[in-house]
């Protein structure tokens, strides 16, 4: 779930009351939300940064107030406080108008069918006579952010541009042109430079660096030009400094390059609707043809309005409550879905308004109206139908799922406790702690990783147990564990480059090795699996050779003439590196030849 942080006086200046943060936060969960943090700017930065980055900084009460993943009409304060005033009944939902310029003739983006192998689509707005302050400014970029990384998809899907129209002039055109080509002075830099030398210079930049990738490889580079050739942007990367926006810009040229037409359409409603209030003409946004390679063109921002008709039954049947068709409307209008009884039956009409993208079937006004009504008011009911869960269907379609299950109670009457671990771990845990080379170990690697605990995929379940006997040194002794689990291999043979593998691994710590109970358990593990101590078709144990264990103190699980895993004392070495201080055996095999 994204999270809003607005600050708390601005927040309620704008719903012209003052709340308790008891009553604020009663308030957001009747709506649907969550207010997860009351917090200052400075105590946040103190923080994540320490005390001497906070010096200065805002002590301003801040929300940071979870929000639905698809309601992206609340991801900022405007729209926040506009459906909130909207649920608790001090206004009206506002209805959003396209309207042409005041000269007739509207501005118009060109779009060239060289951006059809990059970026396809394009569609544009006009915010005319807008006020900004430097709230209000700080929030309209805000919401960018919120929707780049949100519905946008890292900009992947859709980037947005928005410059003072003021300063260029249209018509604009949105064309593609190899990188050598494109030259302009990009946003807050002093001199101009080719898209080649932006792309070398963006490399080190902590924010621009993350969207390189989505065009670089590209032989050409969307680019917007105005009339007189001056850059506005270069999409998905960087805005031109000629256009850029300020707390003085009155008239506002937003543009949305994208990938997937519909979400560019979504977004650019989302951008004006949220700020059109501060307009001259409240709630009013100016139109702009789209003029597509083919010719035809479109008038945007669409702003669409659409109707649902839903039965008051229906919404009763599925939330479990007894309201009129009347009072059912009302609810809905609550949140901002205008509603009203048609009088045929029990239909309800709905209206969809251009904010809502996230209703999109009639299970989504069922959820509004059990939201309007209240979820802790719902009358709590023993279901009429007794039912038992069971695997069954589970275990036909998968039976290594039933043969995990079987195993793992039957381990654990051995007397050995489950872990279950972190799928992802560092790549010095599957090579270094267990004294083998990365490149040895067929491991799928982390694109763009968040943290050095999570690199690759594991291809052993061994160091997550022994950082469990880490993490747990002051148990009593002997501590044994097992688990049974996933890896992941590197398999070319596979359509994704990678397989599942199906392990089981035990570990026995304790002041002696202990490896006759590892040994136990794998007799055990084999008799349950029906597999007899012979060789040939039964299973034996040989001696090997693995840098993980101990030398001379490794064996090979062999079945059935296959390797299916090793068992033996583990290295001095691994056991330091994964800071334990006592000796260690372990058990490692795979399950997926017994099935």
């Amino acid at each position: 779930m994204p999270t809003v942080s607005v600050k708390r006086d601005l927040l309620f200046q704008a719903l012209g009351e003052t709340y308790t943060d008891e009553e604020f936060d009663e308030m957001c969960f009747e709506f649907g939300l969550e207010l997860d943090e009351i917090t200052t700017e400075k105590e946040q930065i103190s923080r994540e940064q320490g005390d001497g980055k906070a010096s200065g900084a805002s002590e301003a009460v801040l929300y940071k107030i979870d929000v639905p993943a698809n309601r992206y009409d609340l991801l900022c304060l405007e729209g926040l406080a506009r459906g909130l005033q909207v649920f608790t009944n001090k206004m009206d939902a506002p209805r959003y108008q396209r309207v042409s310029p005041a000269s007739g003739e509207p501005q118009r983006l060109i779009v060239t069918q060289e951006t059809a192998a990059v970026r396809p689509h394009a569609v544009a707005a006009v915010l005319r006579n807008i006020s900004f302050t430097p709230e209000r400014y700080d929030s309209f970029i805000e919401l960018q952010e919120k929707l780049h990384q949100n519905v946008c998809r890292k900009r992947t899907l859709v980037a947005i541009g928005t410059h003072d129209l003021d300063s260029i002039s249209g018509p604009f055109t949105y064309t593609a042109k190899a990188p050598a080509e494109i030259r302009f002075k990009p946003l807050n830099q002093t001199k101009e430079s080719t898209a080649v030398e932006l792309m070398s210079l963006y490399k080190t930049d902590s924010h621009l660096r993350h969207y390189l990738h989505i065009i670089e490889d590209q032989p050409a580079y969307p680019v917007i030009y105005d009339s007189n050739g001056v850059v506005l942007s270069m999409p998905p990367i960087i805005n031109g400094d000629h256009s850029k926006i300020s707390l003085k810009t009155k008239n506002v040229f937003i543009e949305c390059t994208a990938t997937d037409l519909t979400k560019a359409k979504i977004v650019l409603d989302m951008m004006v609707t949220m700020f059109s209030e501060y307009c001259a003409m409240a709630f009013t946004v100016e139109e702009v043809e789209v003029v597509c390679p083919d010719g035809s063109s479109c008038m945007y921002p669409e702003l669409a309005y659409r109707t649902e008709s839903v039965s008051s039954d229906f919404i009763n049947r599925q939330v479990g409550i007894k309201e009129s068709s009347e009072s059912i409307s009302r609810l809905l209008t609550k949140m901002c879905l205008r509603s009203w009884v048609t009088g045929t039956g029990d239909q309800i009409q709905v209206e969809i308004p251009p904010t809502r993208s996230d209703v999109i079937h009639a299970c989504d006004i069922m959820e509004d109206a059990a939201m309007a009504y209240g979820f802790n008011n719902i009358p709590r009911t023993t279901p009429r139908t007794y039912t038992v869960a069971h695997q069954f269907i589970k275990f036909i379609k998968f039976p290594l799922n039933k043969l995990t299950e079987l195993l793992r109670q039957d381990l654990a009457a051995a007397g050995f406790t489950e872990a279950l671990n972190f799928a992802l771990c560092s790549q010095e845990d599957i090579s270094d702690k267990l004294r083998k080379k990365i490149s040895e170990t067929k491991a799928a690697h982390i694109a763009n990783p968040k943290t050095a605990e999570f690199q690759v995929a594991r291809t052993t379940l061994l160091p997550g147990l022994l950082k469990t006997i880490a993490a747990n040194r002051k148990m009593p002794l002997p501590l044994k564990l097992f688990e049974i689990s996933d890896v992941v291999l590197k398999d070319e043979t596979k359509d994704v480059g990678a397989k599942n593998s199906r392990r089981l691994c035990a570990v026995y710590y304790h002041k002696s090795p202990g490896f006759e109970v590892i040994h136990g358990l794998l007799d055990r593990a084999m008799q349950l699996l029906e597999v007899k101590p012979a060789r040939g078709e039964g299973y034996h144990i040989q001696a090997a050779d693995d840098s993980t264990f101990f030398p001379g103190r490794c064996a090979e699980v062999m079945v059935r003439g296959q390797s299916v895993g090793h068992l033996g004392v583990l290295h001095p070495d691994v056991i330091s590196r994964f800071e334990l201080t006592m000796p260690c055996s372990a058990l490692e095999i795979d399950l997926e030849p017994f099935l």
